[in-house]
């Protein structure tokens, strides 16, 4: 099959609802040649038509979320999970917290707005913005939480009445309508609630906050936010649990600096959705103003701009003709009334009732079912006449990344038995542990060597979980992080490409090896199908190295990482992970683990890292190079958010089987999902440790205390039956 070269970079910043329609129609019809990256801070995003609902207590958080992860997956997109901070025109990058540039060739912004009121004393430590809409979902189920626990007075104190805050209020006081002494106000600094409102809908609205008896002061103006008050500059202070500020619409600060022409702070856009003057740019959402048509901060907007974004993205990527953006002059509001009934407004006419709840609830759904429902992984077509076993050998599934992609311990065990130890002078330790053992003078030279089939179109970030993952067989021996050298793989991409990846994987490589206290000596490059990173690694080590065998009956096993990544990862791949719990995994595979080496291995009398074969697989080899047997506590394993769910539903890794078959006979665990995760194969894992038993608390908090996810996991104990490994 051709594999085509990757010649341009498309930069989508932010995950506004425009870009997430983009991101949908590009699965459904992507260019080829041009590469789709995603850049936004957070795993999800919220849909604002769902959130009144949402607050009110309609629907579920995951409901009113769309899953970025999935989402990028779907689309053949790479995700940066990052805040973009600034863009750089003239070289075409764009600046992310902490990772190098993000070369484009074409950029679309659409980072919405926000409610924040910086300037404002005391907001920042005592308040919180309706937008972004998901950072106020998470205080308002805390705050939720804590009045209904008596811990919080039912206390609100709302920052702007136009239809956001008025809408808010609602939502807020039908969630806490159970609490008989709840207060909520409705503070404006404008002489009237609702100016951008038709006449007859104000009324309405303001009959609905009177019964309700929400409290609305127009002409206020706030002074300072309190620890638990609002202070307004007439001297009066009311009482206040949660402040949240729905006033207005503020544009993202770092645009001041991008270089883009700006009309009060957000980017200027042609008919086309260019920026004025950046053919290569454009925006997009309530970041943009529409130069030839000014409308309103609404969703609807960004909604009905998404096709026309993304033809004229397209065709600024392959030279075709761009296509206009008129905006309707009106549209139809539906406003929440908090309970399950809303207003709408649309020409001055206002109706009002249930089944209009009913009618935007409809709605919502059905926009929220597109990115909900995204169609799995099509099984690979075999060709017909094939070989016998290629059904077999390919498998129901595609094949992982990571130590997912590795050999099977049976295949590598026997092609292993024949290898003769080389006649080298000063050899120490040879295949069969983790790392090669020289010995120069009186220090021990410790070398190791990796490779992972990337498994995040992120090179950034698999750099530095290649690294981190190559890294732990020389801290699984004891020793300290010496060198490293590098194994690139690329896939066929043009030399700007070429140039702008490697950019970014030689800072995530340097990112992870110099945390480890090592350097980057050099390496080699090539071209072939896909991305994979490799590092041949060495270290120090003085007076011993540990190795898997030195274990001792009674020994306790300490484990410092987690376990499911296998199984996550193969989720993510066939759009069955919650974006989320991936996100929560990242920081994990780049944990470096020499902190916890330099903490176990003055105690520890074994020691290895668990990756490709899994813990039952490591485990065994500990075993069988210290002739013990073990029993494992399955409640006292650790697992990562959403593993221990995803093995209940059947999902594994492509590796999965082979390290349970690798097995047979030597485990005896029950059929549960925590013990499917024994053998699921683990990247960038955690060290496991046989230390002895009267010194693993003591181990486990220091552990604790440096940051690590430790645990004590079991017993070794005499090899006196057949099976190796006993799981309850």
């Amino acid at each position: 099959m051709l594999t085509l070269p990757l010649t341009r970079d498309l930069v989508l910043i932010g995950g506004g609802h425009a870009h997430a329609l983009v991101l949908l129609d590009w699965a459904m019809n992507p260019l080829p040649g041009a590469r789709l990256t995603l850049i936004n801070p957070d795993p999800t995003a919220p849909y604002t038509g769902m959130l009144p609902g949402h607050i009110a207590g309609h629907y579920p958080r995951v409901a009113l979320e769309m899953d970025l992860v999935q989402l990028a997956r779907h689309a053949g997109a790479r995700l940066i999970s990052g805040r973009a901070e600034g863009l750089d025109l003239a070289a075409g990058t764009v600046h992310v917290a902490g990772r190098p540039v993000v070369g484009f060739d074409v950029a679309s912004v659409d980072i919405g707005i926000t409610s924040d009121l910086p300037d404002l004393p005391g907001f920042a430590d005592h308040a919180t913005s309706a937008k972004p809409l998901g950072r106020f979902a998470e205080r308002w189920e805390s705050f939720v939480a804590a009045v209904e626990s008596g811990q919080e007075r039912p206390e609100v104190v709302v920052l702007g009445a136009g239809v956001a805050g008025v809408e808010l209020a609602l939502a807020m006081d039908h969630r806490l309508r159970a609490q008989p002494c709840r207060r909520i106000t409705l503070i404006e600094r404008g002489p009237e609630a609702l100016p951008h409102l038709g006449h007859a809908a104000r009324q309405r609205l303001l009959a609905e906050l009177s019964a309700r008896k929400i409290v609305l002061m127009t002409g206020a103006c706030t002074e300072a936010v309190e620890a638990r008050a609002v202070r307004l500059a007439d001297g009066q202070r009311l009482p206040a649990a949660l402040v949240l500020s729905a006033a207005g619409s503020r544009p993202q600060g770092w645009l001041q600096q991008s270089g883009l022409h700006l009309t009060e702070g957000f980017i200027t856009v042609d008919p086309h959705l260019r920026a004025q003057g950046q053919p290569q740019v454009f925006a997009a959402g309530d970041c943009a103003h529409l130069a030839h048509a000014p409308r309103p901060k609404a969703g609807v907007f960004a909604v009905r701009q998404a096709p026309v974004l993304a033809h004229n993205l397209r065709a600024t990527l392959s030279g075709g003709a761009l296509k206009r953006y008129d905006p309707q002059r009106d549209y139809l509001k539906l406003i929440s009334l908090g309970g399950r009934s809303a207003l709408a407004d649309k020409w001055a006419l206002p109706l009002q009732g249930r089944w209009l709840w009913w009618l935007k609830d409809r709605i919502d759904r059905r926009f929220m079912r597109m990115f909900h429902e995204l169609p799995g992984m099509p099984a690979p077509a075999l060709p017909v006449p094939a070989a016998l076993g290629l059904a077999e050998a390919l498998g129901d599934k595609p094949l992982c990344g990571g130590c997912g992609a590795k050999v099977g311990s049976g295949p590598l065990r026997a092609a292993l038995a024949g290898l003769a130890t080389p006649a080298v002078a000063g050899l120490v330790m040879g295949a069969g542990d983790d790392a090669a053992v020289l010995r120069q003078g009186e220090a021990l030279q410790v070398i190791a060597t990796d490779h992972l089939r990337a498994f995040t179109e992120d090179p950034f970030l698999m750099a530095r979980i290649a690294a981190t993952h190559a890294l732990g067989d020389i801290w699984a021996m004891g020793a300290v992080p010496q060198l490293a050298l590098v194994s690139l793989t690329l896939p066929r991409l043009s030399e700007p490409l070429q140039e702008r990846t490697l950019r970014e994987i030689i800072a995530g490589a340097e990112a992870a090896v110099s945390a480890a206290g090592a350097g980057i000596a050099g390496g080699h490059t090539a071209i072939g199908a896909e991305l994979s990173i490799g590092f041949t690694v060495t270290g120090t080590a003085q007076g011993r190295v540990l190795t898997k065998a030195g274990a001792q009956a009674g020994d306790r096993l300490i484990l410092t990482k987690p376990l499911g990544s296998g199984t996550l990862l193969a989720a993510e791949m066939a759009l069955k992970a919650n974006g989320r719990d991936i996100a929560a995994l990242w920081p994990f595979l780049v944990q470096t683990q020499g902190a916890a080496s330099a903490i176990l291995a003055p105690h520890a009398r074994a020691m290895t890292d668990i990756t490709g074969f899994g813990l039952a697989g490591h485990l065994d080899e500990m075993l069988r190079a210290s002739a013990l047997h073990a029993t494992i506590s399955l409640s006292d394993l650790p697992f990562f958010a959403g593993a221990e769910a995803l093995a209940a539903q059947g999902v594994a890794s492509s590796l999965e089987p082979a390290n349970r078959a690798a097995l047979m006979g030597r485990v005896s665990a029950p059929d549960t999902a925590r013990a499917r995760l024994l053998f699921d194969p683990q990247t960038a894992g955690g060290l496991l440790a046989a230390v002895p038993a009267g010194q693993a608390d003591t181990l486990v908090a220091q552990l604790a205390a440096a940051g690590f996810t430790a645990a004590s996991i079991g017993t070794l104990l005499p090899a006196t039956q057949p099976v190796a490994i006993t799981a309850v």
